[in-house]
């Protein structure tokens, strides 16, 4: 692994699988969240079961933020190292005439992508933690005592989505990870050698990630504001 991480070539290969991985994940996630517009009673059992069930929490929830890390630190190690490898100032060259302002600002969006998710698990991801492994309740009631109380996920989601500042960072940060997905998506396909009859289909497809699954996540949080 090492060996390949030490190339050019393999570090971008490794950091397109990365993306991959994650981009499935944010299908995932978004699909789940997106429940809790069409089925609160759904979204609250679909939670339920994805903060409970042992496979996914000790085994595909450890993976998946070692891939998150995995793809920041890559994203910055290849920004050095590229960096580093341009020493040499090409008059010729026109930087901003060969490439879209998406390829030359991925550092940048990424940094914000990365600060968002930190609030973002500062929201939701610490403090399920913390009722589930410090204070011990796995219930997913609100008040255990309490059955008619109804599963608590629908209401936290609600309640975080109240003041005008937090669906406004919400927001810009879904923007961010658009612009990001929007260069990040067809270059993980040229990382990967995914260049043949089919590269027009999947730019094609790779956009339209880009714009809906983010769009999709505002209106979530755009609904959970207006709609308490």
């Amino acid at each position: 692994m090492s060996g390949i991480l030490n190339s050019s070539i393999g570090r971008k290969f490794a950091m397109a699988l990365s993306a991959f991985f994650l981009m499935i994940f944010l299908v995932q996630h978004f699909a789940i969240n997106l429940l809790s517009v069409c089925n609160s009673e759904t979204f609250n059992e679909v939670s339920h079961f994805m903060g409970t069930n042992w496979l996914i929490q000790y085994v595909m929830q450890p993976i998946l933020l070692i891939g998150v890390l995995f793809h920041f630190i890559m994203g910055f190690v290849l920004e050095i190292k590229n960096k580093g490898a341009r020493k040499i100032s090409y008059v010729k060259n026109n930087g901003n005439a060969n490439s879209t302002w998406m390829s030359r600002n991925m550092i940048y969006s990424g940094l914000f992508i990365l600060i968002f998710l930190v609030i973002h698990f500062l929201d939701f991801w610490f403090p399920e933690i913390n009722i589930k492994y410090i204070q011990g309740d796995t219930s997913g009631l609100i008040d255990p005592n309490n059955a008619e109380s109804g599963l608590r996920y629908y209401e936290e989601l609600q309640h975080k989505f109240v003041p005008v500042w937090r669906v406004a960072l919400y927001c810009i940060g879904f923007v961010f990870l658009s612009l990001h997905l929007l260069h990040g998506f067809s270059s993980a396909f040229q990382s990967v050698g995914a260049n043949n009859k089919y590269t027009k289909g999947l730019r094609g497809f790779g956009k339209a990630y880009a714009i809906l699954i983010p769009l999709g996540f505002i209106i979530i949080a755009l609904f959970h504001h207006f709609n308490q």
